[in-house]
């Protein structure tokens, strides 16, 4: 098609570093396909939140994983609390036990006689033990603590596992739904939004960057909830125990989050960079493998190697600075915490020191604040996850939020079956506005008739069945189908009444039997026998060991290409359509099936309108009329003699096939061509009976 510019090979060479992460770009290997610009880190937030906000239609899930999760935070602030009372229990004791006293001595006189004796401090740390003179560990209220705190931490991990299970349950539907919402995308979106992207970056926003995010909402999102949570109830605990304590805590907060905020928004565009340049290598490499023989042929593998070693060098920089930049997160939030750690400890036993506190609520305190860290350091390490996450949400939104093909109101409805009578007019289309292709054309397609089209590459040809598929909609114009619009018909209502053979022929895996009932899916065995028979698949199907069960793999390598065209053509016998359309059906077989599929094709258009599209002229010599374009222009119009008999443009691409180049035909305007459907040949001209064609 045009719009693809087949033959154009345009390689724009990426230049970057990771101090220029904000002018990235990815350049399309070849083709001329464009690719979006890199996002910038203020697309994080929105992007996130719309991340967030698949998890919408789970309210009641997610409330119960809140609810689950709050109680499993709560138990597990609670506990070091109820640890420190029992280290209060077990420092009370041995104080007691150490005491040298009179029986009946009790704790304040104990604690007034070393103030008396201007032991102030010793005095003001003991009077915050609960401690008894003569009297060591209280085992039965020690076993009490230990024995609720063991439950509250066993009950907490049934909740913890719960919750955690609860949430990747709702996390996998979520996927599950993500990834129907881009398969169903992906078949609203028009024809050109394929034309103009490489085929391995769709590929990979729709399979990579999926299971990216997967992985992002199922590892991260449940860490990330749990440790935000925890967070919360450590500081409402140290608030609780000592808020001077909890001051010097937090003071370490909003520089861990300014260290992380820094890191951060390098490290997402960073990511960003890796996930486009893993679809623009995914892209060379799905190109390596298509044309791999072709490649071979011309010698340039060193060529394919260079361009993959520049692609991968490129994701080896964006892939190892976003793991790096991402990975400085931690370190820092651990800094920052080991010296919010040394000033607790220090406060914290003068504190003791002085009776501030008890040694049990200096140990809960120490804990809380080891605890703290913990959750920020768990944020910090799902940090990277959840940016790369982010960074494929943004590619895989870019995919929805692609604009669609113009929405359909079907107006009228095509019988079962039409006459096929198809009418151009005044069509007008170009794939870019600054460059006409298709301008005020018309005419007229009887029903039953079969019309080729033929003319130089570019000239219109394929756009112009598209257009009657509604693959690309008009500029201008309007074509109809027996007396309807076809815009006033659905798209598949249009494409339920053609059947359509293209150049390049498509088979999926699955049998033979299967791919050649694709056409009709309803269809019975023997009438897709019937229509292999007819499309000569049968005679080669037969000498296969497995028949018509014959599995052909995804790329169809285990059939030759003519017999693949055959079985594409089966499927097309087998639709039994009103309106045929063969765009170089018979290209990919040899003269003598081309001869025997012409007489099977014969056969199907008998009762149909068929539009062949064809550069061999020998295979629409017999078609009731015959198109000639040229730059998207009919320059010509008649049956294969009438042509031939006004020596125009038909007659010099006829003449370049049977009679010499095009140069000779020019400087001999007297040499004329053989109307071999009439049998009569001219003299100086070569009849196809003795030519071998060369395409």
């Amino acid at each position: 098609m045009a719009a693809k510019k087949k033959g154009s090979d345009k390689q724009a060479q990426v230049d970057t570093t990771l101090a220029e992460v904000d002018e990235f770009e990815v350049a399309a290997a070849s083709g001329g396909w464009e690719e979006t610009p890199v996002r910038k880190a203020a697309h994080f937030w929105p992007s996130a939140k719309r991340l967030i906000g698949l998890m919408g239609p789970y309210k009641v899930g997610m409330s119960v994983v809140f609810a689950l999760i709050t109680v499993y935070v709560v138990l597990s602030v609670i506990a070091p609390r109820i640890l420190g009372r029992a280290m209060d229990v077990i420092f009370a004791g041995m104080i007691g036990k150490n005491m040298q006293v009179p029986p009946g001595t009790t704790a304040d006189q104990i604690v007034q006689g070393m103030r008396d004796a201007g032991e102030t401090t010793q005095a003001d740390m003991l009077s915050r033990v609960d401690f008894v003179p003569g009297q060591g560990i209280d085992f039965a209220q020690l076993s009490r603590y230990i024995l609720l705190v063991l439950a509250m931490y066993f009950v907490a991990s049934i909740f913890s596992w719960v919750s955690g299970w609860l949430l990747n349950k709702l996390v996998m539907r979520v996927v599950y739904n993500l990834r129907k919402d881009v398969e169903d995308k992906i078949n609203r979106l028009p024809l050109n939004y394929f034309d103009t992207r490489q085929r391995g970056d769709i590929l990979s926003r729709v399979t990579n960057d999926v299971d990216n995010i997967q992985n992002a909402l199922q590892q991260a999102l449940s860490q990330l909830v749990q440790s935000i949570m925890t967070v919360i109830g450590i500081v409402i605990m140290m608030f609780v125990v000592s808020w001077q304590l909890a001051l010097i805590a937090l003071v370490a907060l909003p520089l861990s989050a300014v260290g992380a905020g820094f890191i951060g928004s390098k490290a997402q565009k960073l990511f960003t960079a890796q996930w486009k340049n893993t679809g623009a290598l995914n892209g060379q490499i799905e190109e390596s493998f298509s044309g791999h023989e072709l490649m071979k042929v011309f010698g340039r593998e060193d060529d394919m190697v260079e361009r993959f070693t520049e692609r991968n060098e490129e994701l080896y920089k964006a892939s190892f600075g976003a793991q790096f930049v991402s990975g400085m997160i931690m370190p820092v939030m651990n800094f920052v915490s080991y010296l919010s750690y040394v000033g607790i400890a220090v406060v914290g036993g003068l504190r003791v020191a002085s009776g501030s506190m008890s040694l049990g609520d200096a140990t809960a305190f120490i804990q809380y604040s080891r605890e703290f860290t913990q959750p920020l350091g768990q944020i910090a390490g799902v940090a990277n996850m959840l940016q790369s996450g982010v960074a494929s949400a943004e590619r895989t939104f870019e995919l929805l939020d692609a604009e669609e093909q113009e929405p359909e109101e079907a107006k009228q409805q095509l019988p079962a079956r039409t006459d096929g009578h198809v009418s151009f007019e005044n069509v007008s289309f170009s794939y870019n506005p600054e460059q006409p292709l298709i301008e005020n054309l018309s005419f007229d397609a009887d029903p039953g008739h079969t019309v080729a089209i033929v003319g130089p590459t570019g000239a219109g040809k394929t756009t112009l069945v598209n257009l009657v598929m509604r693959f690309y909609e008009l500029n201008s114009g309007r074509i109809m189908l027996d007396n309807a619009n076809i815009t006033d018909l659905s798209r598949a209502d249009l494409r339920s009444k053609v059947g359509m053979v293209l150049q390049d022929a498509w088979l999926f895996g699955g049998t033979i039997m299967e791919n050649i009932r694709y056409g009709r899916l309803d269809a019975t065995d023997e009438e897709v026998y019937e229509a292999a028979k007819a499309t000569f698949v049968d005679r080669f199907v037969r000498a296969l060991p497995d028949g018509y069960d014959t599995i052909i793999d995804e790329e169809g390598t285990n059939v030759s290409a003519g017999e693949k065209q055959l079985i594409t053509i089966a499927r097309a016998f087998v639709a039994n359509p009103s309106l045929l359309i063969l765009d170089e059906a018979t290209s990919s077989v040899d003269t003598r099936t081309e001869v025997l599929v012409q007489h099977a094709m014969a056969a199907l258009r008998s009762d149909r309108t068929s539009f062949v599209i064809a550069h061999r002229l020998s295979t629409i010599r017999d078609a009731d009329t015959i198109l000639v374009m040229e730059s998207g222009k009919i320059v010509e119009q008649g049956n294969h003699e009438e042509l031939l008999t006004t020596q125009g443009a038909y007659y010099n691409l006829y003449q370049s096939q049977f009679a010499g180049p095009a140069e000779d035909v020019d400087a001999n305007p007297d040499t004329s061509a053989v109307p071999v459907a009439a049998g009569t040949p001219v003299p100086g001209a070569k009849t196809p009976d003795t030519v071998t064609e060369t395409e």
